[in-house]
Formats: C-alpha cells, structure tokens, sequence
C-alpha cells in the first residue's frame, strides 16, 4: 500500500467512512438478531429427530436380512446366492451391493447415535459450565481482563 493510499484509509476511518472493527460486541445479522442462536429446545428437539431416525432406519434400511426366515440372510442375500451359483456376474455384483448399503446404513446409524448423544451431552456441559462462567464473573468488580477471557474460548 502506498503511503497516500494509507493516509487515504487513515482520514476515511477518523471521518467514520468505511468499514470499522467492533471488538465489544458480536455482528448483528439482517434482522438485527445474532446470526447463530440456539436454545435448549432446539438441541433437545434436533436429539429427538437423530434418535426417531435412528430406530426407523435401523428397522427398515437392513436389505440384507429383508425377507430373512430362520437361516441367516434374507432375501437379498439368498438371491445374490442363486445367481452366483448359476454362474451369473451379477450375483456377486449383488453381494457387493448389499455389503457397501450395509456399511454406509451403519456408518449412518452410528451419526444419528452420536448426534443424539453428543446434543444431549453438549446440553448438560454447557449448561453447568454457564454457571461456572456466570459465578467467576459475578465475583469481579470492574472490566475481566482479556487473558482471563481468552481462557474461555479454548
């Protein structure tokens, strides 16, 4: 930047033109409300769904053992059987299949337990650790000094 350029800047920020650094409050979004805001409510409901999506997959995404009797694998697996015993590439293409969907639905399964017990675990450590927070800073008289402030955020 060239010097009359930063002499430039200098008089349009003292003429309170341009954009200015705000560092005692956060931005405000276009309703004039915090950008990201979340209540216990909403945590507890976006729990609820993980865990509502959880047991419905679980019993309706398992095409392995769809159609299953008493021996171990369903139908799915039986046909890819047939297939791979007539000498058709297919029946192993079909395995293959129904080996990867059986992955991702468990890896999927495993989010939708973790999200629901990661909400319900961030709702109860935050909660104890406002208190905490609330308690440190209540006890002070006058401004908490930034390194005390900068503990909170790490």
């Amino acid at each position: 930047m060239a010097w009359e350029e930063w002499e430039r800047a200098k008089a349009a920020a003292a003429a309170g033109d341009g954009t200015r650094m705000q560092l005692n409050q956060a931005g405000t979004g276009r309703s004039g409300a915090a950008d990201l805001v979340v209540h216990q409510d909403d945590l507890g409901a976006v729990g609820h769904e993980a865990f509502v999506l959880h047991g419905e997959l679980r019993k309706k995404a398992d095409i392995a053992a769809a159609g299953a009797g008493n021996d171990a694998s369903g139908s799915t697996m039986r046909a890819a059987a047939a297939l791979k015993n007539n000498h058709l590439g297919l029946g192993s293409e079909l395995e293959s299949t129904v080996e990867i969907w059986t992955s991702q639905v468990k890896h999927v399964l495993q989010a939708c337990a973790h999200i629901s017990n990661h909400l319900d675990y961030s709702k109860k450590l935050h909660a104890r650790d406002d208190i905490g927070i609330a308690a440190d800073l209540r006890g002070r008289t006058g401004p908490v000094p930034v390194s005390v402030l900068s503990e909170y955020f790490k």
